[in-house]
């Protein structure tokens, strides 16, 4: 039991510091919030949060082209969804990287 009460903070801590990106993204150049991504992802990997993973990688290319405004709030929207999904294998990863793209197109 003490397993899951962890993985729920750890669930807490990374919707957290998702939401903190998401505050300061319309404001920081993306150089400035990759660091966050970065632990982000970190910790997500060494988790076993595989589809957050993904995202994450997803969301730092973004943040590499320059993305910004509204189209990177709906990817973190993705995020925080993947941190929360239960699954962890490679068709969850699949299918939240099928909804970036399918926000990407709007």
């Amino acid at each position: 039991m003490a397993q899951a009460i962890d993985l729920a903070t750890i669930r807490a801590d990374l919707a957290a510091r998702i939401a903190a990106i998401d505050v300061r993204a319309p404001y920081a150049r993306a150089a400035d919030l990759a660091p966050d991504l970065d632990a982000i992802r970190s910790i997500a990997l060494a988790h076993g949060m595989a589809p957050a993973v993904r995202v994450a990688h997803l969301l730092d290319a973004a943040f590499a082209r320059g993305e910004h405004g509204p189209m990177v709030h709906h990817w973190l929207s993705v995020l925080t969804d993947a941190v929360g999904c239960d699954r962890c294998d490679g068709a969850a990863g699949d299918a939240f990287v099928a909804a970036c793209s399918v926000r990407l197109a709007g």
